[in-house]
Parts: structure tokens; sequence; C-alpha cells
């Protein structure tokens, strides 16, 4: 798989992503290939910031990258406001996030997982 080109349309980035199955894992290999290769610049990636609108994200939790098929957060606790920035949008913005947060989601091979994130790695999947 190989890295992507950044998304920068607003229209496109607003459109609500379709569930991922099977045939989308190709997507979710060019996103962590992209988001390794924006290392420094970006923490975490969503399928639709290299256009496609999948419900795929990629993040580092450490060292390494986690690919999440279609992630749901089900549990939150400790509401806060955090100023995020984006490679598909210019500047910050300051965004409603939770320091507790547990999602469901499928990994690489389709299972079904249950994990509870705090602090950066929270508000990284919350973006």
């Amino acid at each position: 798989m190989t890295a992507q080109k950044i998304i920068h349309d607003q229209l496109f980035l607003r459109q609500k992503s379709t569930l991922a199955n099977k045939m989308d894992l190709p997507i979710a290999f060019d996103l962590r290939d992209t988001l390794v290769a924006n290392q420094g610049r970006a923490a975490g990636l969503a399928a639709n910031m290299i256009g496609q609108s999948k419900r795929i994200i990629a993040f580092y939790a450490g060292m390494l990258p986690l690919i999440m098929i279609n992630p749901q957060i089900i549990k939150r606790s400790g509401k806060y406001f955090a100023k995020e920035g984006c490679l598909s949008l210019s500047g910050e913005r300051q965004a409603l996030r939770y320091q507790r947060i547990t999602v469901t989601y499928q990994d690489l091979k389709l299972n079904k997982m249950t994990q509870e994130f705090t602090g950066f790695v929270a508000e990284t999947i919350q973006h």
C-alpha cells in the first residue's frame, strides 16, 4: 500500500462516512502508510482525509500506528475543551472532547474489539 495525498476539500470532509467492510481493507493500509509518512505532523488520520468516505481511522497509540475500522465511542467522561489542528484544515479550532472514552471497533481481521483510551490518545480518536 502507499501513502496518499491529504484532502483539503471541506465539502468532501463534511460528508458522512459509510461503514467499512473487508473490501475496504486496502484503504486502511493506505491510511496507515499516510499516517507514517506524516509522522511528526499528524497524530491520527481518518479515511476521508485521503479521499475515502469510510469509517476507518489510524492513529498513534504509543510508537505504533493503530487502525480502527467502524469505531464507535460507547462511553465517555471528563468533558473538556481542546485546541486542535488538522492536516486538512488551516489553523487551530476549539473542540469539545472527553478525557476518557471506551471505543468498540473492528481490527484488521475484522474482529470486534472494545478498548478504553485516555488523555491525548482519546483526544486524537475523537478528532
